[in-house]
């Protein structure tokens, strides 16, 4: 072998690790995308979750009261502050702010910064603003 095949070896070489490395970090990148997003929808079922049951517990219960029994009054943990608002919010007229709402108290934001986004961190004071206006 001649000096000037093995510089061109050589530099095929690193031409084809180049790829390879190019490759690599698009397939970290599309890892990174993908986990990101399983977490986001693995919170988002998680709040979904959350109000199914909430909304689908009186019909259960409904379900299991033999016929003619009374009902007994529902008793609710304590209050957070976003349940506080939506309490508020009843008292305010309009369908669409009882649907906005409605909307924080799943778990998603309202206010125009983050609107459409799951909450992930408690209570957002933009929305709770937004609300009490």
């Amino acid at each position: 072998m001649e000096k000037k095949d093995i510089i061109v070896q050589i530099d095929e070489l690193d031409t084809r690790f180049a790829k390879f490395h190019e490759e690599l970090n698009d397939l970290k990148q599309k890892m990174k995308e993908l986990l990101e997003e399983n977490k986001r929808l693995s919170m988002e079922n998680h709040q979904l979750r959350k109000v199914f049951k909430r909304e689908t517990a009186p019909a259960r219960e409904a379900l299991l009261k033999p016929v003619g029994a009374e009902r007994e009054p529902v008793l609710f943990e304590s209050r957070t502050a976003h349940e506080d608002v939506l309490i508020a919010a009843g008292n305010a007229v309009g369908e669409g702010h009882d649907n906005l709402a409605r909307l924080y108290h799943e778990g998603f934001h309202i206010c125009n910064v983050y609107y459409g986004h799951l909450r992930t961190e408690g209570d957002c004071l933009f929305c709770l603003s937004f609300l009490n206006k």
